[in-house]
């Protein structure tokens, strides 16, 4: 092949690797997402430890954005921000329902019921440790237990000062202790909600803050019937807490309704 041959199939070749260097991918051939960088940041997986060494924020990992994306609708409807900045949980025993109220400015606001799987005991309060009596009484949360036997658990400040001081006053030195709001269906004492309430009532509950969420427990409805002791064993001041559980209860809504079943 002469030098003139040879230059033409030079100056060919580099036209075509020049047109193979310069093409732009094909638009039906997106870039693959494994070359993305800010894509592989936000795919960092997660693994669970192992049981009894779960801590809240592996709750919140777990379960925070399924419960989160439940309550949200119920406090749009109620035109309530969530999370919200305070929460007051009534329990009535009779009617085996738990009412979740919130505000974050104004009044409280009725958020939604739940049906209480299981509550040990009948009306009147919490005397002794044994008694499997549910509490009765206006009280705080104020822990979460994450490894709890009962899936997750919330514990109540039972005894607060009203229980110590009247079981002080009568000589009972074992008012009892460790009363919890917790899953699955079964109780000793504490309000059992089953896994899916206790799941929302726990991440709504370390979302809003655990001193920002209080509980009142009654023996039944106060803005059905007025609450009056039932059994002749019961102690004289029943008739004094009786009277601050329904201000508590009522001072939510004037016009509060029963609890509704099936919100």
């Amino acid at each position: 092949m002469n030098s003139i041959a040879k230059l033409i199939v030079v100056l060919a070749l580099m036209e075509v690797l020049g047109a193979c260097s310069s093409q732009k991918p094909s638009a039906s051939k997106p870039i693959p997402a494994a070359v993305k960088p800010q894509a592989q940041a936000n795919q960092i997986p997660y693994f669970p430890p192992p049981p009894g060494q779960r801590t809240v924020e592996d709750v919140l990992h777990i379960y925070g954005a399924y419960a989160t994306n439940k309550l949200k609708p119920y406090f749009a409807r109620a035109k309530v921000a969530y999370p919200p900045r305070e929460v007051t949980l009534i329990a009535l025993k009779q009617e085996k329902k738990l009412e979740l109220w919130a505000r974050d400015s104004g009044e409280f606001r009725f958020i939604r019921a739940y049906d209480i799987q299981a509550a040990s005991g009948g009306s009147g309060p919490k005397l002794r440790q044994g008694d499997r009596q549910v509490p009765e009484g206006v009280y705080w949360i104020t822990g979460l237990n994450p490894n709890s036997q009962y899936h997750l658990s919330m514990k109540i400040n039972y005894p607060n000062e009203f229980d110590l001081f009247h079981a002080w006053q009568e000589g009972r030195i074992d008012p009892g202790s460790d009363i919890f709001i917790h899953g699955r269906a079964v109780s000793i004492g504490c309000l059992a909600m089953g896994d899916e309430a206790i799941e929302e009532l726990f991440v709504l509950t370390a979302q809003a803050g655990i001193g920002n969420v209080r509980i009142v427990i009654a023996p039944y409805d106060p803005r059905a019937y007025a609450l009056a002791p039932d059994a002749k064993n019961l102690p004289a001041w029943t008739s004094e807490l009786y009277a601050v559980i329904s201000r508590e209860i009522n001072a939510l809504s004037p016009l509060a309704k029963p609890a509704r079943a099936g919100l």
